[in-house]
């Protein structure tokens, strides 16, 4: 294999594979980058075998063929060098990798002992072509509340599902949930993608990728990101049914500033830290007020409070941590903060009662 390409795609080419490829294997070869032409481009590719991640560069070969060799060497290498023309040549298994007045020979392994990468039959598959700012959003949204908790699968990833009409994301660790509505669907999904594979996906988005395709097979996900490609096997299991969890109505609907709460919450967590974060938050009809109590026995106590709008009295326990982590995602100046009692789920979306969004933590037993 013989060809030249320029410095500033193979480093972006290496950065976004190379940060799938795994040295925590037992498989040396999966530490690994592998590099093949195809036509007139190259190929750069990496896997753990739960995900593969490639990419394609331009490229003015010489000569085809293929070769892998460590990914963190050659990342670091190729990215310290200046930018201009690269030139790879590989030998057997080494590669001499030569720019300006700097040369390196990498000893390489054969790429017959890499893994056979992905394939998704297109034909077959239920494709999506997604809005790239909606989809980071989306998945931003979601991912916040899955689990990590590997003894139970099925909550470490977020689930893509058709419903009614509309593909939903939905994720939950057993403590919060949160759902988002995406785009219209007419094909039945139900598909749990692991939230480490989403969050390579959010990485690897460049300001460049206006949209984002993916296509599902029955135990596959594949994603087009511009000129990478990202597939992930599935998740496999049954995911819980979460909607039951959702609250219709509540009996407290409490609208208040979004900037006021993510301040009085922030105060409020301070005194929370020896008590796991737990804040009682009091809504107050008459004063038409939210008000949040914590407390730290070493320390001492706090009641921040805002003025907001309340239907009703009502006290409930929370923590501090998940309702910050629910207001940075949520959309919007003001928020509808609805519960029921100190027992029942607490439900937050933007004023309207947003039907994109809807974000639910269950309460601390005070």
């Amino acid at each position: 294999m013989e060809l030249s390409v320029t410095q500033e795609n193979l480093t972006k080419a290496l950065s976004n594979v190379g940060r799938v490829a795994s040295s925590k294997t037992g498989l040396p070869i999966l530490s690994n980058i592998l590099l093949r032409t195809d036509g007139n481009r190259l190929l750069i590719a990496a896997t753990n075998l739960e995900i593969a991640s490639t990419h394609y560069i331009g490229a003015k070969i010489a000569s085809p063929g293929a070769i892998t060799i460590p990914a963190r060497l050659v990342s670091d290498f190729v990215s310290s060098l200046p930018k201009g023309t690269v030139d790879l040549k590989v030998e057997s298994s080494h590669l001499t990798i030569s720019s300006g007045n700097f040369t390196s020979v990498i000893n390489g392994v054969l790429a017959d002992e890499f893994p056979e990468l992905p394939t998704i039959d297109e034909t077959s598959s239920i494709q999506y072509s997604i809005n790239t700012a909606d989809f980071k959003q989306a998945v931003s949204q979601t991912i916040i509340t899955s689990s990590s908790d590997s003894t139970r699968p099925v909550l470490t990833g977020v689930y893509w599902h058709s419903f009614e009409g509309y593909l939903y994301l939905a994720a939950t660790d057993g403590y919060r949930l949160s759902e988002r509505r995406l785009v219209e669907t007419t094909s039945e999904v139900a598909a749990i993608i692991p939230t480490s594979t989403l969050q390579e996906v959010l990485r690897t988005i460049t300001d460049d990728v206006t949209e984002i395709e993916m296509l599902f097979d029955e135990t596959q996900v594949r994603f087009r990101v511009g000129e990478s490609e990202i597939t992930s096997r599935l998740i496999d299991g049954n995911y819980p049914d979460y909607r039951q969890l959702i609250p219709a109505s509540s009996e407290t609907n409490i609208v208040i500033n979004t900037s006021e709460f993510v301040r009085i919450t922030k105060i409020a967590g301070l005194f929370a830290r020896e008590s796991g974060g737990s804040v009682t938050l009091t809504a107050d009809k008459e004063k038409q007020s939210l008000s949040i109590h914590s407390i730290a026995s070493e320390l001492g106590e706090n009641t921040s409070s805002s003025t907001a709008e309340v239907s009703e009295d009502g006290q409930v326990t929370l923590n501090s941590r998940y309702i910050s982590e629910a207001l940075s995602v949520i959309e919007g100046d003001v928020v509808l903060f609805r519960f029921s009692g100190k027992l029942a789920p607490c439900v937050l979306t933007s004023k309207a009662d947003d039907v994109n969004y809807k974000h639910i933590i269950m309460p601390l037993k005070s």
